[in-house]
């Protein structure tokens, strides 16, 4: 039984979702994430520089009595290239935020990660193969790593969604953008399927990691929501058809933007998204499914996200 949950970062883009979904389930308790910076790049640096913080007091009078730590916080900026920032954000404040829920005796830590820790892997999955790209999923995967490395009595669990979608969000707006445009375009058949994920969705699966009475996997990726790479392009504009190309070619395209992106790293996500938006990537069966949580919103979600009529 879950009575209180302390989220971190609930004035997020995903925190504020999944304070909706747990706000009418327990006690929640929303706390401000600490601003960090670091120019630490290694699990033994960044675990080295939790030592040197005190216990964080307030943070531990706050967390203390909780059931459950939820870190929705962090930097969701994939093009940054401020990476003593993004080091902070999605490195640092997790390993420390682990420190504080351990300090108070919390049972259960949710850490939310990303797909992107896994890079271009054939089929996103449970396992702990990472790889970074960029300076944004370095800092993820880093995340990842001292999460794994600081073992405790809490039971951890690092979520992983995909690229996540909702009305008004950049990265909708700008999917939305190239789908209505003569930059539609997929690789033949168009039926592979993508990674992508709906806000609610997400946030539902979060919700359920954190009160669940089972134990959980100490990583747990997002399922598919089903979506195809035509159908991502026929969704966020209102019904257009986007143009196949062969495979070989659209293969050629997206290896000559990564290795643009190789040179110019602001280049690296955005060659990343290239991929995924034309030949798609394959998710493996996730534990979230196969414990009995399913997706709150199905088709319908992805219909709303295409723009309206003026």
């Amino acid at each position: 039984m879950v009575d209180r949950i302390v989220l971190v970062g609930a004035s997020g883009f995903v925190g504020s979702a999944v304070a909706e979904v747990l706000r009418p389930r327990c006690d929640l308790v929303t706390v401000e994430a600490p601003r960090v910076r670091t120019s630490a790049r290694t699990t033994r640096s960044l675990l080295a520089e939790v030592e040197r913080y005190a216990d964080l007091p307030a943070l531990v009078q706050a967390v203390r009595g909780a059931d459950v730590v939820v870190n929705a916080a962090g930097d969701p900026d994939a093009s940054s290239q401020d990476e003593d920032g993004l080091f902070g954000a999605n490195a640092l404040l997790p390993a420390l935020l682990l420190h504080v829920a351990e300090v108070a005796g919390v049972r259960r830590f949710v850490h939310v990660s990303s797909a992107v820790v896994q890079n271009d892997k054939s089929t996103l999955d449970s396992s702990e193969e990472m790889w970074a790209f960029s300076p944004y999923s370095a800092s993820k995967v880093m995340g990842e790593l001292v999460l794994r490395e600081k073992r405790g009595v809490a039971e951890v669990v690092r979520y992983r969604p995909p690229s996540v979608h909702a009305p008004g969000r950049r990265v909708t707006r700008l999917v939305s953008r190239i789908a209505r445009s003569r930059l539609a375009v997929v690789a033949s058949p168009g039926s592979q399927l993508t990674p992508q994920a709906l806000l609610p969705n997400v946030a539902s699966a979060v919700a359920y990691l954190a009160t669940t009475p089972q134990r959980t996997p100490a990583v747990v990726h997002h399922p598919t929501e089903g979506i195809t790479v035509e159908g991502l392009m026929r969704e966020l504009s209102g019904g257009r058809r986007p143009l196949h190309l062969p495979r070989w070619l659209a293969v050629s395209m997206v290896s000559a933007a990564k290795a643009v992106g190789h040179l110019h790293k602001p280049t690296a996500a955005n060659a990343r998204r290239l991929e995924l938006l034309m030949l798609g990537q394959g998710q493996a069966a996730s534990w979230l499914t196969a414990s009995g949580w399913s997706p709150p919103v199905g088709r319908e979600g992805w219909k709303a996200l295409a723009p309206r009529e003026s």
